[in-house]
């Protein structure tokens, strides 16, 4: 029993350790935010539940499923980066050459909290603020390397794994709630004006990152070999 609890705690730690970097509630969280300017507290709140939701259901099939879909269609993981990073990258450059003007952006911010829009908000919330922003390319790469300590193991040892993943994606999605949830507080203290500026430094950031996991995926192809 002892050997069993040793075991689910070390993968616990692991697979936490693992999900939080290619996640990062923290990052995707300001990343989010302007996508919910003009919200009520009500709204926003659920918004942020059908997020986390979503997110856990999909690392969830990823995890007991993910390589039987992408058997059954033939993608590999470096296509899925290659794919994943190309969303990424348009995502953030939508957020760096649309609203520039405060005009526009004030405009849009009124327009966001209307009920037209928020239903446009709601078209959006899986696609693309779970994924690929919460949850992309790297969330699948990383679930598919935890998935594979439960390859060829015992019943008791497939039950254990498994379930030390599971907790770790629970973990990481009271994370996204509470940082996607509380975000927009904490960027009220810096004002408007740092508001602004902190989300095109993170329009930029994850244009970035988009990039980087593009290229990732155009090496493992070797493409250019």
């Amino acid at each position: 029993m002892t050997e069993y609890i040793h075991s689910f705690l070390h993968l616990l730690f692991l697979s936490t350790v693992a999900l939080f970097p290619v996640i990062n509630p923290v990052g995707s969280a300001f990343i989010i935010s302007p996508y919910m300017d003009g919200l009520d507290k009500k709204a926003r709140r659920n918004a942020v539940k059908k997020i986390t939701l979503y997110a856990f259901i999909l690392c969830t099939v990823v995890l007991f499923a993910g390589h039987w879909i992408l058997e059954l269609f033939g993608i590999s993981i470096p296509v899925i980066q290659l794919a994943g990073g190309i969303m990424i990258c348009k995502i953030g450059w939508d957020s760096l050459t649309t609203g520039n003007s405060q005009g526009a952006e004030d405009a849009a911010k009124v327009h966001t909290a209307s009920g037209e829009s928020f239903e446009n908000l709601q078209d959006k919330l899986f696609y693309p603020l779970t994924f690929p922003i919460t949850t992309g390319a790297g969330v699948i790469s990383v679930l598919f390397t935890l998935g594979a300590h439960s390859e060829n193991a015992s019943t008791v040892s497939y039950l254990i794994n498994t379930s030390a993943i599971l907790t770790a994606i629970i973990v990481m999605c009271i994370l996204i709630f509470i940082f996607y949830l509380k975000t927009k507080t904490i960027l009220q203290y810096f004002g408007s004006h740092t508001e602004l500026y902190i989300n095109r430094i993170m329009a930029f950031l994850i244009f970035c990152v988009g990039l980087q996991i593009a290229v990732t995926g155009i090496k493992a192809l070797e493409l250019f070999k």
